[in-house]
């Protein structure tokens, strides 16, 4: 039997909250209206509950930003700044989804959770052949992420209601063009049955 695991994405301060430490508004107000962390908060307790393993991806630099595995000049603005560096606040993840003490936090250094990090080998020592998707933004990081989970051998679900992006022409897209060519499309609602 595949064991499953639930790779929880991007949900950072920065990108999923409004306010002054938010570097992406209109992301972070698909968060809210769409009602993500709400949603993203039960899967996660659906998980911890059936003992599915959990993994919090986020984006966050070293302090000589050396390990940024992006070069282009979107991501210029990083380092430029000092923002999203490991222990800043805007880096951290929001409360309603803190990691426990046993589920490992991968930091990246581009949009896509496997590059640059120890990600694919953590699922392959937990055994992991099917990964559960969520996270912000779809047609970025869960894209990247459902793209390179899928070529690497691993069956792949994303929970839509658990995803945003700041424009909703961008969500629908991946939704229902990009994301049904890597895995499955799904709802919290049924992942969460899934696991009852």
């Amino acid at each position: 039997m595949t064991r499953t695991a639930l790779l929880l994405l991007d949900y950072q301060v920065a990108l999923a909250e409004e306010g002054d430490l938010c570097l992406a508004p209109p992301l972070a107000a698909a968060v809210r209206e769409r009602g993500v962390l709400k949603t993203a908060r039960r899967v996660l307790d659906a998980a911890r509950s059936a003992q599915i393993p959990v993994f919090h991806i986020r984006l966050a630099f070293d302090p000589t930003y050396g390990l940024r595995t992006n070069r282009l000049a979107r991501f210029d603005g990083y380092p430029a700044h000092r923002t999203m560096l490991g222990d800043s606040p805007e880096a951290r993840i929001v409360d309603e989804l803190t990691p426990t003490d046993v589920e490992p936090v991968v930091d990246k250094g581009c949009v896509n959770p496997f590059i640059g990090t120890p990600l694919r080998d953590l699922l392959a020592a937990e055994g992991v052949g099917h990964v559960v998707l969520g996270g912000i933004a779809t047609h970025l990081v869960v894209e990247s992420a459902a793209r390179h989970a899928s070529d690497s051998g691993l069956q792949v679900t994303v929970v839509e209601d658990m995803c945003a992006a700041p424009a909703p022409a961008l969500h629908e897209h991946a939704v229902t063009a990009t994301l049904p060519l890597f895995g499955t499309v799904s709802s919290a609602d049924d992942i969460i049955g899934s696991w009852a």
